[in-house]
């Protein structure tokens, strides 16, 4: 019989918020795979945990993700902890659960401390909806992109960031996003837990006086904006102008063809013959 993976959540900075449930668990599984074992054997020996651990983490969970799953198809029973929070919340988590569906193995998530979730009710911005976009890009031109992509987003946006590119990031926001309300939240459930609620100039303001220091989460307001109806502008287009103009905005002659063919419900070949020379 299969064995069952175990989602384990761990506190995000303070250790009063593990839960009975998962110390239990924790106990009662036969491996650990954790983010970074050093981490980890910090937390386990503070709740007197003795278990055997192994690492799973961004740079080997290729190789080492079929490697638990025969693991746990033997029979063993395993648990999967990340440094802090939930695992699978901008971690290689997710990728080992998609294996354990793969396989047909039993998981088990247990709730517990996530720290996008605290942000969000702590912001004070609205929380019934929202967009959870994780750490944007590591390179500017990429993450300005992916702004302007979700410049008309109305759900209040979720981003997480680190403190050498907080200062970027914040400038890319207000020049793509607007100088709307943001809540910069750090060191949350620490002694020095910190929410900066105000606008994105006001708060790349202090940062220009102040270095950044540990994680961040950026809660940011959704757009009010009316998002442009790109549909109006090419009501007036012909087929080949239409892929013309596609092809302007960046789409490669294929993609513009298809995309021409759906909007005007006509068959691809029909539309390729209007644009054979280009």
């Amino acid at each position: 019989m299969a064995g069952k993976l175990y989602v384990c959540p761990t506190p995000i900075g303070n250790l009063e918020d593990i839960t009975y449930r998962t110390l239990r668990v924790l106990n009662e599984v036969d491996l650990i795979a954790a983010e970074d074992t050093r981490h980890t054997i910090k937390l386990l020996n503070h709740f007197e945990i003795n278990k055997t651990l192994t690492s799973y983490h961004e740079h080997n969970k290729l190789t080492k993700g079929p490697i638990l799953i025969d693991k746990l198809l033997e029979g063993i029973n395993i648990a999967l902890v990340s440094d802090a929070g939930m695992p699978g919340i901008s971690d290689p988590g997710q990728d080992l659960v998609a294996l354990c569906i793969d396989h047909g193995i039993d998981i088990e998530v247990l709730p517990g401390a996530s720290a996008f979730v605290i942000a969000l009710v702590g912001s004070g911005l609205p929380s019934w909806k929202f967009a959870f976009e994780g750490f944007l890009d590591r390179d500017k031109k990429s993450k300005k992109k992916r702004l302007e992509e979700i410049r008309y987003e109305e759900r209040t946006l979720i981003i997480y960031e680190s403190p050498h590119r907080l200062k970027e990031s914040l400038k890319l926001m207000e020049e793509v996003l607007g100088d709307r309300k943001i809540a910069v939240c750090r060191e949350l459930t620490k002694k020095h837990e910190e929410y900066m609620r105000s606008n994105i100039s006001q708060v790349r303001a202090y940062y220009e006086d102040n270095d950044p220091r540990g994680e961040y989460i950026l809660i940011v307001e959704g757009s009010n904006e009316t998002r442009p109806d790109k549909k109006d502008s090419y009501d007036g287009l012909d087929e080949r102008a239409y892929v013309i103009k596609l092809m302007e905005e960046g789409l490669s002659k294929k993609d513009a063809i298809k995309r021409v063919a759906r909007d005007r419900k006509l068959k691809k070949d029909i539309v390729y013959k209007e644009v054979l020379d280009l």
